[in-house]
């Protein structure tokens, strides 16, 4: 086990478990909250073994309405007006939603279902998007959504954590009822099956490409009868392309079913696209409980926050306010927290 270099004998206020978004954005609130905090990752310290480094990164709280329940919604909305004090480099430049022509009653449906979008024609698409010019004659655009890249956010945030005192322990595979610290937050993702017994994994299937002919500004989702799909920008030509959601927890490779899905959407958003070169194919498996909706479960000494399913980086910071403020005594209720 690899333990931070200002680990002492002296146990923190609160022990998080598990550096993924939940874990991560929660060990921050907490020490920004002034806790003492230890941190407990059963992965390495370059974090590529959570689902959320392998996430997307959109923070998209109008477009996840149209298939999230309202609380997911409120929890996102909640999340984007803390996002800016958490991480300095999150994107603040909307999302648009493109169909090809032969969907865009898809196109009004996501419009009904969702708040927050200003319709688009060809000649603002080309505005917000120069290299999608003369591909899309009509769009949605949701200028107060954003993304950020996980890449770069989950290592900065460690950073943060060690310098301001917070002792981290990776390849830790001990018993959460053993730890020390005086409250403890349970943010295992499925390594919680013995909590949750009703907890699942879903499957996300992504790629990453670089493709230097293509210059996004922001993320776009393609909406399609079949394989919606979305491209997040990157920088440097590089692009996210995700995420298939496959209804299993077996599996940690890509299918060739998948990867031929993914990289023929990702053509159809745009042509240069299939010239791109393929850095990574790889596989997130998201938690989620019947319904999709992410539950805070207070039990007095161990708090456990999971189900964050594939809004994990949306939701995270609000889940994580709520769970401060229940170690602080600041929240008393919320409609994802349940006291046992």
């Amino acid at each position: 086990m690899s333990t931070s270099p200002s680990a002492t004998g002296t146990a923190a206020d609160l022990a998080v478990v598990g550096a993924g978004a939940a874990g991560l954005v929660t060990a921050l609130m907490a020490m920004r909250a002034g806790l003492t905090v230890a941190l407990y990752e059963q992965g390495g310290r370059d974090l590529s073994s959570s689902a959320a480094w392998r996430a997307g990164g959109m923070l998209a709280p109008y477009c996840e309405a149209e298939g999230a329940e309202d609380d997911v919604v409120r929890l996102g909305l909640r999340s984007m007006r803390i996002w800016p004090s958490l991480h300095r480099n999150v994107g603040t430049e909307g999302t648009l939603v493109v169909a090809p022509p032969r969907d865009l009653a898809g196109l009004q449906r996501f419009a009904r279902l969702t708040e927050g979008h200003e319709a688009v024609d060809a000649a603002e698409i080309k505005l917000l998007e120069p290299d999608l010019a003369g591909r899309y004659r009509t769009g949605l655009f949701y200028p107060g959504e954003g993304h950020l890249n996980p890449r770069e956010v989950m290592p900065a945030m460690l950073g943060e954590l060690e310098r301001g005192g917070t002792r981290t322990h990776f390849g830790w595979t001990g018993d959460i009822g053993m730890l020390r610290e005086g409250r403890i937050a349970d943010c295992r993702g499925l390594g919680a099956r013995d909590r949750f017994a009703d907890l699942r994994g879903v499957k996300g299937e992504m790629a990453v490409i670089r493709a230097p002919d293509v210059a996004l500004n922001r993320p776009v989702r393609l909406l399609h009868h079949r394989h919606p799909l979305y491209v997040v920008p990157r920088g440097d030509g590089i692009h996210m392309i995700g995420a298939t959601t496959v209804e299993s927890d077996a599996g940690e490779a890509v299918t060739v079913r998948s990867a031929g899905e993914l990289l023929t959407q990702a053509y159809a958003v745009h042509p240069a696209f299939g010239d791109a070169e393929i850095i990574e194919f790889n596989v997130g498996l998201r938690p989620a409980f019947p319904g999709n909706e992410p539950r805070i479960v207070d039990t007095g000494r161990v708090i456990a926050v999971n189900g964050l399913y594939r809004h994990g980086w949306l939701i995270a910071p609000a889940m994580a306010e709520i769970v401060v403020g229940r170690i602080t005594g600041t929240v008393q209720e919320h409609e994802v927290l349940t006291c046992a």
